[in-house]
């Protein structure tokens, strides 16, 4: 008898973590087809039907005016983005690693007090750093460069901690004085032995680093008055900010927010091997 009311509320608790998982899966992926079913419409389609439900195939006329308005700028808005969050993303993960496993492998005076530093800077709102940033850019030259965007990007006080927690649980001690023994030094150690054993953490890193980048609106924002250098957020906005004085933006603002996540979900597909890799071993650990 115990047996089977333990069993009914075993499949009692899997019915009901089920039925909430699907529950928060519909809740996250409505407005995703939303944006799917508004970007196939024509203009006109917007406000005269069902928003949930597909009207006339417009989507391939929706592209190319989107492409072509402006004398092209949406293009030139993504190749912006593509910079910033790619490249950005790249450096940031490369400085992470580097502090991290300086962090969980070098003994130095102050180390501990650096780390509690660096932990606080994870609790700062990156709103509350763009206007000094804005100041210190304006008196040295670079606000309204590419140069405004990229250098706050690549720093990522999150991204130091992942690092080291990893680099402790998943580079050897052993392996690394073994490394100097042979006659490796510190750079060649870290790029031929822990970089590797880093991989998932560091593609975990690179994720968060690529979306937050990609995402970004309030920095660009601040340091940015050329159209040309917008990123596809900041363009969008500008556009649907005129959605008053020209109706038509509309359809390109949605069209443009459905492609703007198009990458960032080819990112996430590439890279998910690595990173359930790193969950599985962390895990493990």
């Amino acid at each position: 008898m115990s047996n089977a009311r333990v069993n009914r509320e075993s499949r009692g608790s899997r019915t009901a973590a089920m039925a909430l998982m699907l529950l928060l899966a519909i809740y996250f992926l409505l407005p995703i087809y939303f944006l799917i079913v508004a970007a196939t419409k024509p203009q006109g389609d917007l406000a005269t039907t069902n928003g949930l439900a597909f009207s006339h195939f417009n989507l391939f006329d929706n592209l190319r005016v989107l492409f072509t308005r402006s004398d092209g700028i949406f293009g030139r808005w993504a190749v912006n983005t593509v910079i910033y969050a790619v490249l950005g993303a790249a450096v940031g993960t490369l400085i992470s690693a580097l502090c991290g496993y300086a962090l969980a492998k070098f003994r130095f005076r102050g180390r501990e007090f650096l780390f509690s530093v660096i932990l606080g800077g994870v609790l700062v709102p990156t709103t509350a750093l763009a206007l000094p940033l804005f100041l210190l850019f304006s008196a040295t030259g670079i606000v309204n460069t590419y140069l405004a965007v990229f250098l706050p990007s690549i720093v990522s006080p999150f991204g130091v901690y992942l690092a080291r927690i990893f680099a402790n649980a998943a580079v050897p001690q052993e392996l690394i004085e073994s490394a100097r023994l042979d006659g490796a030094g510190e750079f060649r150690t870290f790029f031929s032995v822990s970089f590797r054993l880093m991989t998932p953490a560091l593609v975990t890193i690179f994720l968060f680093q690529f979306v937050a980048i990609w995402n970004n609106f309030f920095l660009p924002m601040v340091m940015l008055q050329k159209e040309s250098l917008f990123p596809i957020t900041l363009g969008l906005y500008q556009w649907n900010g005129q959605t008053a004085r020209a109706p038509l933006l509309q359809q390109s603002v949605i069209t443009g927010s459905l492609v703007s996540i198009v990458p960032v979900i080819i990112v996430f597909i590439l890279l998910q091997r690595f990173w359930r890799t790193g969950l599985a071993a962390g895990s493990l650990k």
